[in-house]
């Protein structure tokens, strides 16, 4: 059909022919049904019966029919044809052929950094080695190319909004972004401020509202998310999810966290820390936060380029969805390490036209691709041969399929579909992970090519023997090999009593390695069950051939009928094909008979024609492919409408969460209306935003209360002191103590013993907020001298305050402020005066014990003065630095035992910072801070 130009018609004739083009695809779709009824308000799955592979049909036809070129997310957020009139409108005419792609490799190839211990390490290696190298290429337009400099220079920005914002060390940081610089700009930044990234996926559609925004609360609830990053047009909805999430503190986008200004941070981060909760896709129940360190990431993405043999001359092309480990860890931070290319496209991009991310491949010269087994089997189902002219996939060494099971046929279908266009059968690469393996776990050789397995069915099913079948059996079973363990990675097979069992045996696939994760989040519960001694249990049934791994199934999908163990896949696969059948929309389980003792296999499948009555017909061919494959019927078949099948946001269907459908009765129940969906979240957020509202309002008034107090206190007190100094101290102590009493700080003092008898001595605290001094003078027994900043001399009342009650004023930085320090210290206790120190220097608002000065330490060891390490916990929270607002809260202060030089010289003082400073990270609450460089 010649292209309509629809720019140079009236908008009536585009509604009327775009309805047109979408009633013939139904019509073909579903030649029983008539489709005239239909409207531009009837909806595109409901009414219409378009899956997601139709809506990728629709959309090749419309753009050939209009000549145009529709947003790529604007088909799959669309539930009826008038949400595509809008964009058809506006659309432009198709684009020109492409032009060349620009020069990807800038500089001699580089080798790794060997020696990084953090992801932030590896950035900063990469930014000293060649700053201006490319790093990511976006094939969308409108995107600049990512370098690494730039990669810093954005993510400090970041990270110095949020932590002007408070975020506290090892606080979690939701991530819901799409595919482009500010995502990799917000990850690192969420690294720098020291928090830990929680990627989370944005909702597609208006009719999936409620499910998608209950499940991710559920996920920062779980994550203790204290903010989150998100787009503008999110951000309606973040008012519904703070709703539903008490502990999320606020939502901002990358741009209003970028406003501050500011030089890069310095790359403070342990190999030990985590560096990213990535949640699993909850295909078999709720979703668990795995723990990944920085260590697990970089042995995982060190094995893989191992195994792989990567090396900064590949390149790397993706659509995967950065919110899933593939994509984040296979794709971006293994790039991120190598120093090669990433070519990024969006993942709708790639749905709406499949071709692109070949025609990426083509363009870029890419070498390394990766996706889910569904987008090889996308390209091979719905590429016509136009849509390939002059593709040349030659360059292309590792076509990695992975992140979901391996289809034999799709496998075997790719390779031949894309042979006349230069791709290598030797280049099909199926691989095996999980994400409490970081991602990865085994890897064929390279350029070794598909190897399938074909075993004997019923020894299968029925005595998990993966025999070999004959090469004419026509019920044969296949599987891909997945290759071996990664380097310095170990698997093993082994039986429900957890005996190991050899070749060719099926049994749980359990495995061990620097890549695997402590646990999951927060769930002590799944961690128990996750491990077994030292090894982790994977959840997959598997055998192994000639040492290499072969998976069968998922243990929880696995259904036990009459002695048999069924894995769902095949026969998913194979109802799938049914005329009238949604590919995709199969799901089948196994549901518990108490009568038998044994499981009902059920088969629930989506049908195209949700408007029909109960097909019997259909259950019948579903019957027939059932009796084929497995030679017994299913128990029950349940054809439901579209969109009834649950899956996860990668595609994987959720068979625990359709079995609990199908068991609680409620089995076709079409989705509410999305201002229903809108009004119900609102309901359940109500209560809680009320609740936080009514908190915020009585802190609010709590912290007017505090002040005033403070006022009523510290106006006297200060008058007092000022004219008699000789009963400065005593009036201070007062003064103090009835502060924390009127405004309900219970002070709590323990180690007052470890005082007594100690005779002139370094008292040391460390230094969270205004109100250290203030706990100090209300519980010591010593009146000591306080050492306070030269900057107070040229405040009058600070200055008057602090003179009366004999405080050292010491330089403002540099070598006077030490000496001064150690020389005015050590006169003091000479004179037999006790000397208090911050050695912190100052304090700052987020939590964190920074590294001591020596002022103290030298004065002790020159004068044989003991050193008093005093913790003070809870300050912070009350008052914390740059903000007068005042929370409830509790102080505990803990003096620990004197601490005696041993020696006089700089190694004597040395020995009793670092005791001190043990001493106090032991007993405040907070995590150590290194020194700059360390």
């Amino acid at each position: 059909m010649a292209a309509r130009g629809h720019l140079a018609t009236t908008p009536a004739a585009v509604a009327d022919e775009l309805l047109a083009t979408v009633r013939q695809l139904a019509t073909e779709l579903h030649p029983r049904r008539g489709a005239q009824g239909l409207t531009l308000d009837s909806a595109l799955d409901r009414d219409f019966g378009l899956d997601s592979l139709d809506r990728t049909e629709l959309l090749l036809r419309i753009e050939r029919e209009f000549d145009a070129r529709l947003p790529d997310g604007v088909l799959y957020a669309a539930e009826t044809p008038r949400d595509l009139l809008g964009p058809l409108l506006a659309a432009s005419r198709q684009a020109p052929q492409e032009a060349q792609a620009p020069v990807l490799l800038t500089g001699a190839a580089v080798g790794p950094p060997e020696r990084a211990r953090t992801l932030l390490e590896v950035l900063e290696w990469h930014v000293e080695a060649h700053p201006e190298r490319r790093h990511v290429v976006f094939c969308e337009d409108g995107e600049e190319p990512l370098t690494y400099a730039g990669l810093l220079v954005g993510a400090s920005k970041v990270a110095l909004g949020l932590k002007e914002r408070g975020l506290a060390p090892g606080q979690s940081v939701a991530l819901m972004l799409p595919t482009g610089q500010a995502y990799f700009h917000c990850f690192m930044g969420i690294l720098l401020a020291g928090g830990v990234p929680v990627p989370v996926y944005p909702p597609f559609r208006p009719s999936q509202l409620e499910d998608h925004l209950r499940r991710q609360a559920g996920i920062l609830s779980n994550a203790l998310a204290a903010f989150m990053i998100t787009t503008p047009e999110v951000m309606p909805l973040a008012r519904l999810l703070r709703g539903l999430v008490p502990g999320l503190r606020e939502v901002a986008t990358p741009q209003q966290l970028s406003g501050v200004g500011g030089i890069a941070l310095p790359l403070f981060s342990r190999s030990d820390e985590l560096a990213l909760l990535q949640y699993t896709s909850g295909s078999t129940g709720q979703p668990k936060g795995v723990m990944l360190t920085h260590a697990n990431l970089l042995a995982n993405i060190r094995a893989l380029g191992q195994a792989a043999a990567v090396r900064s001359e590949d390149v790397f092309v993706s659509w995967l969805p950065l919110y899933h480990d593939m994509g984040l860890i296979g794709a971006w931070l293994g790039s991120l390490y190598f120093a090669m290319p990433l070519v990024l496209m969006s993942p709708l991009a790639f749905l709406a036209r499949p071709e692109r991310w070949l025609r990426a491949i083509h363009r870029y010269r890419g070498t390394l691709s990766a996706a889910p087994n569904f987008a090889y089997e996308l390209c091979v189902r719905k590429l016509a041969d136009e849509d390939l002219a002059g593709l040349e996939l030659g360059a292309w060494r590792l076509a990695v399929n992975g992140a979901e099971p391996v289809s034999p046929a799709t496998v075997t279908r790719f390779c031949d579909r894309f042979a006349p266009y230069g791709f290598r059968r030797e280049a099909m690469t199926p691989v095996y992970g999980l994400a409490e393996s970081s991602v990865g776990l085994t890897f064929p050789s390279p350029g070794r090519g598909a190897v399938i397995d074909r075993v004997q069915r019923e020894a299968l099913l029925r005595d998990g023997l993966a025999t070999p079948a004959k090469e004419d059996d026509p019920s044969a079973l296949r599987f891909v090999a997945c290759g071996r363990p990664l380097p310095g990675h170990r698997i093993r097979i082994v039986d429900a009593r957890g005996r190991e069992l050899g070749e060719r045996e099926v049994g749980r696939l359990e495995f061990k390695g620097p890549s695997a994760t402590a646990g999951y989040f927060r769930n002590p519960e799944q961690t128990a069950r996750l491990f077994r001694g030292e090894w982790l249990e994977s959840g997959d049934l598997a055998y192994t051939a000639l040492g290499e791994v072969y998976l069968t199934s998922r243990v929880k999908d696995l259904i036990i009928r009459g002695g048999r163990n069924i894995p769902p896949y095949e026969l998913e696969e194979a109802i799938g094909e049914i005329e009238g059948i949604r590919r995709g929309g199969v799901a089948v389980f196994g549901s518990a008979d108490p009568e038998s003792g044994t499981e009902r296999l059920v088969v629930m499948a989506e049908t195209r024609e949700p408007r029909v009555a109960p097909d019997e017909a259909l259950k019948a061919r579903i019957v027939d492919v059932t009796l084929d494959l497995l030679a017994m019927p299913p128990d029950d078949v349940a054809l439901v409408p579209p969109r009834t099948v649950l899956k996860t946001s990668s595609g994987k269907i959720r068979r625990a969460a359709c079995r609990d459908r199908y068991e609680q009765g409620d089995l076709g129940a079409a989705a509410p209306a999305p201002w229903r969906q809108w009004l119900r979240l609102e309901a359940a957020g109500l209560v809680p935003r009320l609740r936080r509202a009514s908190s915020d309002f009585a802190s609010g008034l709590y912290s007017l209360y505090a002040w005033g107090v403070f006022g009523l206190v510290a106006v006297p007190a200060w008058i007092m002191i000022a004219l008699a100094p000789g009963s400065s101290r005593r009036c201070l102590r007062v003064a103090s103590r009835l502060l924390l009493r009127l405004t309900g700080i219970p002070l709590v003092v323990r180690g007052l013993e470890h005082l007594e008898g100690c005779g002139p001595c370094v008292l040391v605290a460390n230094h969270a907020s205004y109100l250290d001094g203030l706990a100090l003078e209300a519980c010591l027994p010593v009146a000591p001298r306080y050492v306070a900043h030269a900057r107070f001399r040229a405040r009058f009342f600070a200055r008057l305050f602090l003179q009366r009650i004999g405080a050292i004023f010491v330089a403002a930085k540099g070598q006077a402020r030490g000496l001064e320090e150690t020389e005015e210290a050590a006169r003091t206790l000479r004179l037999g005066e006790p000397v208090c120190f911050f050695p912190e220097g100052t304090f700052i608002r987020t939590p964190g014990l920074q590294p001591f000065r020596m002022g103290a330490f030298t004065a002790a060891a020159e004068t044989g003065c003991a050193v008093v390490p005093i913790a003070l916990r809870g300050t912070r929270h009350i008052l914390r630095a740059h903000s007068r607002f005042l929370r409830r809260g509790g102080i505990l202060v803990t003096i620990g035992p004197p601490i005696r030089p041993k020696g006089q010289g700089w190694a004597a003082a040395l020995a009793l910072r670092d005791a001190a400073y043990a001493e106090i990270l032991r007993d405040c609450g907070e995590s150590a801070i290194p020194e700059p460089g360390a």
